[in-house]
């Protein structure tokens, strides 16, 4: 691992070449400066090399590495082989490396985005949480420095800016995989606090006290068996200069962050109560990406919620058959207190409408098992009151190359949430409409005349393994939530 990644120019730098497939068929490429051809003639004539995206050999005094097929390269194509440069610069201890220009882009914005997604590659594959390894842990090479650098000057802004998204990125992977003993709602306090005076923005946080004053009965009920108190932290971005495109508009993300879910009194299982500590990962990804939205300087006005709660048992813990009061003065009777996320995230929503006069809303929530069921680990399921946020949530998602998947939300879904003895249930005992059922729940909570997303990236928040993150907490959402503010910005 290397514990500084930055771009800077090197001597001793060592020459970095992307190839494609279509270079194995055919004579040396023209568009390879001639100083590196012997580099491509080398790799083409290495046994076994066939140019897959991330497959790495040394030839000649260079580093290749696959890009797949020419047709097929995007940004998802580069941070998977930027990840993979990761590894072998790591195991070889190179220290330096220049990317060589080809000759056939003159597209130099294409050109940037895939030098930003190959940094930000980088930079996602030389995460490690650290602070935990003890007497017996397997000794972890470390490097002083990583220097990345490119033959095209103006390009290494977009490297820059590739390698801070991975920063924030691995904020968001820090924070989701730090151990419950230690992440608690207090201590993500203390980590937002670290945030904003990173990033320039201003931190308020609700202690539990401001929270029952406020009447957030969700957030209240929820967090109040814990001897760690609950919490609600506000991060508000106010840009240098609004631009023309987002004048009059106020982005608000609003992250679930439930350091740990034992369940309450519904009880998990303990085999599923194992991974419980990423049930934060919306908010972990909300912090992320805020600071990503600050770092970049985009010109749109964003507010962060991140309502924080252990959900524990003890003689002070909510109950099936409780009722609770809302912020918003709606009612709801428990069912299910393995049901809590939309419980902290209705509150959040509704002192956003209520407060900060948003002009759009995303929240993010590793909210139900059942959107696993449905999509797998491949998507994130969307859902909206408003074909207009769908769509520019997708088009982010599409950009970010972090999938989502739109899924209904009726009026039907809404009632089907109705509670004989009050205005809502927080679960309907019968189970079907799984996914649906928490969004048709927060839908309670959203202005009418305000548009709303909801994100539920269970499946996607932890996956057992991908080619850039590897195992552990991915910063899902992350990337997605800085294009959507860019694309609110006229970006």
């Amino acid at each position: 691992m290397f514990k500084k990644i930055t771009v800077a120019t090197a001597k001793s730098a060592r020459p970095l070449l992307g190839v494609f497939r279509e270079d194995l068929e055919s004579k040396p490429a023209s568009d390879v400066p001639k100083a590196s051809r012997k580099a491509l003639q080398a790799a083409v004539a290495t046994p076994g090399f066939k140019a897959d995206v991330g497959e790495v050999v040394f030839a000649d005094d260079h580093l290749v590495v696959g890009m797949g097929d020419r047709s097929a390269l995007d940004p998802g194509t580069a941070r998977k082989a930027g990840a993979a440069v990761l590894k072998h610069l790591d195991r070889a201890g190179i220290d330096a490396v220049r990317c060589v220009a080809r000759g056939d882009c003159d597209d130099l914005d294409a050109l940037a985005e895939i030098g930003a997604a190959m940094a930000e590659g980088i930079g996602l594959a030389n995460w490690r949480l650290a602070g935990f390894d003890g007497t017996a842990a397997k000794p972890v090479t470390s490097h002083p420095r990583l220097r990345l650098d490119w033959d095209r000057t103006p390009l290494r802004k977009a490297m820059n800016a590739g390698l801070e998204l991975a920063d924030s990125i691995n904020v968001a992977r820090t924070v989701a995989a730090t151990p419950p003993n230690v992440c608690n709602p207090t201590w993500i306090a203390k980590e937002a606090r670290k945030v904003a005076r990173d990033a320039g923005l201003k931190c308020t946080v609700f202690d539990h006290k401001k929270v029952k004053e406020l009447g957030m009965g969700g957030i209240d009920n929820v967090g109040k068996a814990s001897d760690i108190p609950p919490c609600l932290i506000r991060l508000d971005y106010t840009p240098a200069k609004v631009a023309k495109a987002a004048k009059g508009e106020h982005l608000v993300l609003v992250g679930k962050t439930i350091t740990y879910d034992t369940g309450g009194y519904s009880l998990k299982l303990s085999g599923g109560m194992v991974g419980m500590k990423y049930d934060m990962c919306g908010g972990a990804a909300v912090l992320g990406a805020i600071r990503a939205i600050a770092k970049a300087k985009l010109g749109v006005k964003v507010t962060a919620l991140l309502p924080a709660a252990e959900n524990m048992v003890s003689d002070e813990a909510y109950r099936p058959d409780d009722i609770i009061t809302m912020y918003n003065g709606v009612t709801v009777e428990v069912t299910n207190t393995d049901a809590e996320g939309r419980l902290v995230l209705g509150d959040a929503l509704a002192y956003a409408c209520d407060k900060l006069k948003p002009t759009a809303i995303v929240d993010v929530a590793t909210l139900t098992g059942g959107v696993v069921v449905a999509l797998g680990h491949f998507s994130a399921g969307l859902f909206t009151n408003d074909d207009r946020i769908c769509g520019a949530v997708e088009c982010a998602s599409q950009a970010a190359n972090e999938k989502v998947w739109r899924l209904p939300l009726w009026e039907e879904h809404r009632e089907f949430m109705r509670s004989p003895f009050a205005d809502i249930l927080n679960s309907n005992p019968k189970r079907s409409a799984h996914p649906i059922q928490g969004a048709a729940f927060l839908s309670y909570f959203v202005d009418e005349d305000v548009p709303w997303a909801h994100l539920d990236i269970a499946g996607m928040a932890s996956p057992d393994s991908d080619p850039v993150t590897g195992a552990g907490p991915s910063g899902f959402g992350v990337r997605l939530l800085q294009r959507f503010a860019s694309g609110m910005a006229g970006g």
